[in-house]
């Protein structure tokens, strides 16, 4: 796996990716300065939008097709134990970037009328929680990648237990951290053994990504790494069996957290970006093992959704059954498998964004995400009911969607490797198809609820987030080229490496 990387300051002037890293940061911490609510939010929506903005113009000055890592930033930070600030992205993390922007600004937008306790502290913890996501996906150093990953833990947690809806909501986010720090712990020691190896080998610790390739790690070490690694990145994928915090934090957290655990595979991005190049003998041994987990979480979370009169259970349920999907594309270990789950997972970013955010307005005109309190919203709530049903086709991977191509690549490269995964991959999509079309037909076209209560359709500013989100899954998925060229050339040096 040859890796060259080209300078910030070669390709924009400035070092780009530090500030889509700081940008949030900083507004974060301006917002908790400002006590006029209607200027926090103002601040907030020009602080989303200006990050949208630099995100999108940084992946379109991307060179694509090449699997160089670009926009690069080195700066020597704890020398004697090998870790700097080195940060970059190539074909595999560049479109995270804007994916995260994109959700950020949805929410605040989102937030506008819908969060009444104190806007400006949560509009704050919900910057720094872009800033932090945004630093996973552009980190080249696994020390670096891990501060991100466990400050993380931080925001997340204040907006669970301050602006959560549920009654147990402070029981959730102290059973979301307790599980992120049960996943991190077994990461922490697999980086720390890279770099050990690195030491044994070259005689100097780095835990830099780019040394971490140039050396062998022993094939027994592999494994152990291997499955420490797997089980960090597992959690928070989430992947059958460690996905039991998601329906609690999507029933007891505000919509805006589950927009961003839900929407960002950084679980699975986690297995492309460091477990794949850096373990791929014990990757190659243990592929079995992770197809058939991700099999397991397609059916299991299908089945379980299937079956929900609860939608934001029915919605957690089908991040388990999308996360497994993505996971049995990724080992593949076949360019086909890994493109489509890149692809796979930046639509389940927009799409559920997309869902999550009419669950939230649903939840706010009605009081419920209970079936009962739905019923006849489509005779109500016409827009409303449109833009679910088609954000929830994407969802199911309809062609002409942006759920299809990727779901297609991912079956295609399932099939290369046995039927049977195929097989699994396909009952999938047919139980996606089942548990929502079943769940519409109830909830929108039924009998109208018995409480008679009128439901408002979509307002001017939540019309306008629909109609972006529905018309960017349009564009993938009529015209997907532009978005696997982006992909291909990583894509293709990670395969060479595994084989």
């Amino acid at each position: 796996m040859n890796l060259h990387e080209i300078q910030a300051a070669d390709q924009v002037g400035f070092p780009i990716l530090t500030v889509l890293i700081l940008l949030p940061a900083l507004s974060a911490i301006v917002l908790t300065l400002i006590e006029d609510e209607r200027r926090a939010r103002q601040t907030a929506v020009a602080a989303a939008g200006a990050e949208l903005i630099l995100a999108v113009s940084m992946a379109g000055i991307f060179t694509p097709g090449v699997s160089d890592i670009q926009f690069a930033e080195r700066i020597a930070w704890i020398e004697t134990a090998g870790v700097g600030y080195h940060v970059g992205v190539d074909g595999i993390s560049v479109l995270f970037v804007p994916l995260t922007a994109l959700v950020t600004l949805t929410i605040v937008l989102f937030s506008w009328t819908s969060v009444t306790f104190r806007p400006a502290s949560y509009l704050a913890a919900l910057l720094a929680l872009e800033s932090l996501t945004i630093g996973i996906f552009v980190s080249l150093d696994l020390v670096l990648f891990f501060l991100f990953w466990e400050l993380i833990l931080v925001p997340s947690y204040f907006l669970l237990r301050l602006w959560g809806i549920g009654p147990e909501r402070q029981s959730a986010s102290v059973t979301y951290v307790m599980y992120m720090l049960t996943g991190s712990a077994p990461l922490l020691l697999g980086i720390v053994m890279l770099g050990v190896n690195h030491h044994s080998a070259a005689g100097a610790y780095s835990f830099d990504f780019f040394d971490l390739t140039t050396v062998p790690v022993p094939r027994g070490m592999q494994a152990l790494i291997f499955g420490l690694l797997a089980f960090g990145f597992a959690v928070k994928a989430p992947l059958f069996p460690f996905h039991t915090w998601v329906p609690a934090v999507l029933m007891q957290g505000p919509i805006g957290v589950g927009m961003f655990l839900m929407g960002l595979k950084v679980g699975v991005y986690g297995f492309i970006r460091f477990v794949l190049p850096l373990v791929p003998d014990a990757v190659m041994e243990w592929s079995w093992l992770m197809s058939g987990l991700g099999v397991t979480a397609i059916l299991y979370g299908g089945l379980i959704a299937l079956v929900q009169v609860n939608l934001r259970r029915l919605l957690a349920f089908a991040a388990v059954s999308h996360a497994g999907l993505a996971m049995m594309g990724v080992f593949t270990l076949g360019v086909q498998g890994i493109q489509g789950s890149l692809l796979l997972m930046f639509n389940l970013g927009i799409v559920s964004t997309g869902l999550l955010l009419l669950t939230g307005l649903l939840h706010a005109r009605t009081g419920s995400s209970e079936l009962s309190a739905f019923g006849g919203i489509a005779s109500q709530a016409p827009l409303l009911a449109t833009f679910f049903f088609i954000i929830g086709l994407a969802a199911i991977g309809l062609p002409g969607t942006s759920g299809f191509p990727g779901e297609f690549l991912v079956l295609l490269g399932a099939f290369g490797v046995h039927w049977a995964l195929a097989g699994a991959g396909v009952a999938g999509v047919v139980l996606s198809a089942a548990y929502f079309l079943s769940y519409y037909e109830r909830a929108f076209l039924g009998p109208a609820a018995r409480h008679g209560r009128y439901i408002p359709d979509l307002r001017r500013h939540e019309i306008a987030i629909a109609a972006g989100l529905t018309l960017l899954i349009f564009w993938i998925g009529l015209f997907p080229g532009p978005f696997l060229h982006i992909t291909s050339g990583s894509v293709l040096a990670l395969v060479q490496r595994l084989n």
